[in-house]
């Protein structure tokens, strides 16, 4: 059966948007491709270059985003979809129930609100989702929590045996990044902070646009401190995974960096990133900054919080044990296998096409 299934993903990326939407579904079609099922996006992805090689350099089709139910059904029809993925905030409710009427199986990602979306198959894959009981459609099935955390490839295959042990004292290595557009301009703000604290690093930083990257090479680091600043990067899981400390925002790499066992420090910097912030923080997965406009002026507690973070290689090697042990990186196969079952019990019953 899997070699004749074809399942569409709609989702979007953009400066705006961001690109969490589409790295999540991308972990995902990467895990269905490799069960030989047909994958599909349909998508505006904003003329982002990264956003678009994310795609072309999988081998991943690529058609243009529906804006109403008669093209999203029409596209359904021409590309013989027996499933698709919704991953939007925006995008109406009126797209999944059509493509639940046509006989299709519908999978929706979501970030606590169903935002009204109608499916068979829900995916929360934020921390303590588990704990929400939100009211679901008759039949429709709900995974939620950090098991089902949907991570790429590249990221998964990094994940160390063990989590990392403490270093020895030395020159911490950091990576700083901000996803693929970094719309409020947090990497140099994070830049500030380091240098504030006046001790030795090695940082990479990661601009995601020109503008960006003239404000980062105008900082002024200090004795024993260093700045890379580079382009967004596929090798980033690489970067990551050999770092001692990650400056990243609360978001869906956050995930990335607890399957990776890294030593985070996040800011949240748009209002639905805060609740992920407080649960990550508070259990203690990750240290926090706190909001990007509250940091723009460096506030020394948190200078100190980033001078013990790159001084103190045990209190970093205790963040990474308790991150690691939170994200197995086995979210996208349990996914796809309920994916799977949503298209087969809808090939049971008739099918759509």
């Amino acid at each position: 059966m899997q070699h004749s299934v074809n399942i569409g993903i709609r989702c979007d990326a953009g400066a705006r948007t961001g690109v969490g939407h589409l790295v999540r579904c991308v972990a995902l079609a990467e895990e269905l491709t490799s069960r030989g099922v047909g994958v599909h996006f349909l998508s505006d992805l904003g003329g982002l270059e990264w956003a678009e090689r994310q795609l072309t350099s999988r081998g991943l089709p690529w058609h243009p985003a529906p804006y109403d139910t008669v093209g999203l059904l029409a596209a359904a029809d021409r590309l013989r979809l027996d499933a698709v993925v919704v991953d939007s905030y925006v995008l109406p409710p009126a797209h999944s129930t059509a493509l639940r009427a046509s006989g299709r199986a519908v999978l929706a990602i979501v970030d606590g609100d169903l935002r009204g979306q109608e499916a068979d198959v829900y995916v929360d894959q934020n921390l303590d989702a588990e704990l929400l009981t939100p009211e679901l459609p008759a039949g429709a099935a709900r995974l939620a929590g950090l098991d089902h955390a949907l991570l790429r490839r590249a990221v998964r295959d990094l994940r160390p045996p063990a989590p990392p042990l403490a270093g020895p004292a030395g020159t911490p290595r950091v990576v700083a990044f901000f996803g693929g557009t970094d719309a409020y301009g947090a990497a140099p703000v994070a830049g500030r902070l380091m240098i504030g604290t006046g001790v030795a690093f090695s940082a990479t930083i990661v601009a995601a646009t020109d503008e960006l990257r003239t404000e980062l090479l105008a900082l002024r680091p200090t004795e024993g401190q260093r700045l890379d600043i580079i382009a967004p990067t596929d090798d980033l899981p690489s970067l990551l995974a050999d770092a001692d400390l990650v400056i990243s925002a609360s978001g869906t790499s956050t995930w990335e960096l607890l399957c990776l066992g890294r030593a985070a420090a996040l800011v949240w910097v748009v209002d639905n990133q805060i609740l992920g912030y407080d649960r990550t923080t508070g259990r203690g997965l990750a240290a926090g900054l706190g909001h990007l406009p509250a940091l723009r002026d460096s506030p020394a507690e948190v200078v100190d919080r980033m001078r013990e973070l790159l001084l103190n290689p045990a209190a970093r090697a205790e963040l990474a044990a308790r991150a690691w042990a939170a994200v197995d990186g086995q979210g996208c196969s349990r996914v796809a296998d309920a994916l799977l079952g949503a298209v087969r019990s809808r090939i049971s019953v008739g099918p759509a096409r």
